[in-house]
């Protein structure tokens, strides 16, 4: 673990293995990388805003618990984007298939099942 982490901090790790790359791959995956990113400030901008402007809800502390969430995934995605940017990069300069990834499913997953939470406590207030 810590010598992936490290390898994220350190170009030179990533320049040090396979060939150069045709550059206009390296820009597409730091492209995606930065697409990844946005989406993880975003879920961290949705968590602030549950946080701070959600009226309280009929469940206890489903704000608090929405934030959180939004929060903690947001974060997970911004680890997972500079990792995946890593091992691709990787991955392209040693001519290897590129590494596959269960992590976009997980999050429209995420995203749908708290999407659907909340239709549920929407609902439950406007009728309850």
């Amino acid at each position: 673990m810590w010598e992936a982490i490290r390898r994220w901090f350190d170009p030179r790790e990533v320049r040090s293995v396979g060939s150069r790359p045709d550059y206009r791959f390296s820009l597409a995956n730091e492209r995606t990388f930065l697409a990844w990113l946005r989406t993880g400030l975003a879920l961290i901008a949705g968590g602030l805003a549950a946080a701070q402007f959600l009226p309280s809800l009929p469940v206890a502390h489903l704000r608090e618990v929405i934030a959180i969430a939004l929060l903690l995934l947001g974060g997970a995605v911004a680890v997972r984007a500079v990792d995946h940017w890593a091992r691709t990069e990787r991955a392209i300069r040693l001519g290897e298939e590129l590494p596959a990834s269960r992590f976009p499913a997980v999050l429209a997953l995420s995203v749908a099942l708290g999407a659907l939470l909340l239709v549920v406590a929407v609902l439950a207030r406007a009728l309850g």
